[in-house]
């Protein structure tokens, strides 16, 4: 009897979008930091930066956010412009002051997802962000990550075994200026 061929195996990756919060007030404005909220500027550059974000055609198996007050407010305007609020959720290791180690451990559980965004606070996305590129933790590359910045990364697993490959790095005037020519600016 003839033997069968082996089974393909088919690789399976995840792409991770980091988008940075939109522009927030000032710590001395408010207290605590935890509750600080988008400025009215800052709500109306999220909301031009999430129709860019639709222009692209992207959509997301999850959107995970940090569970700051301004990072809960964009996850919002974003999965509000692009239909998704189902798939929203605050994941506690995106806030400041997380690990490396702790985000990726809880995305973990989402590693059956194919496009997930994460919506967080520096330096944790810029640290991640090298990380995934590099496999290095302690890193000399500098992502700017400026609020409303979009990152796209593709890894093969979670932890990633390689390092992953970039995508796009876009500035958050570049995904305005795509929000503002799809109209309903």
């Amino acid at each position: 009897m003839p033997r069968a061929p082996p089974a393909r195996r088919v690789k399976r990756t995840m792409d991770l979008y980091l988008l940075r919060h939109g522009i927030a007030t000032n710590a001395e404005e408010t207290a605590p930091d935890g509750e600080r909220p988008l400025t009215a500027k800052g709500i109306k550059r999220m909301r031009k930066a999430a129709r860019g974000l639709r222009r692209l055609g992207v959509s997301f198996d999850a959107i995970l956010t940090s569970p700051l007050a301004r990072a809960r407010q964009t996850a919002d305007i974003v999965a509000k412009e692009l239909g998704l609020q189902a798939h929203l959720s605050v994941v506690e290791t995106l806030q400041p002051g997380s690990s490396i180690e702790t985000l990726l451990s809880a995305l973990s559980a989402y590693e059956n997802r194919e496009h997930v965004l994460l919506i967080g606070h520096e330096p944790l996305l810029s640290d991640t962000a090298a990380f995934l590129l590099t496999g290095k933790k302690t890193v000399a590359l500098d992502l700017a990550f400026k609020k409303g910045s979009l990152c796209h990364i593709e890894i093969d697993s979670l932890p990633p075994r390689e390092p992953g490959t970039l995508h796009c790095m876009l500035a958050p005037k570049q995904l305005r200026l795509l929000g503002a020519r799809g109209g309903n600016s």
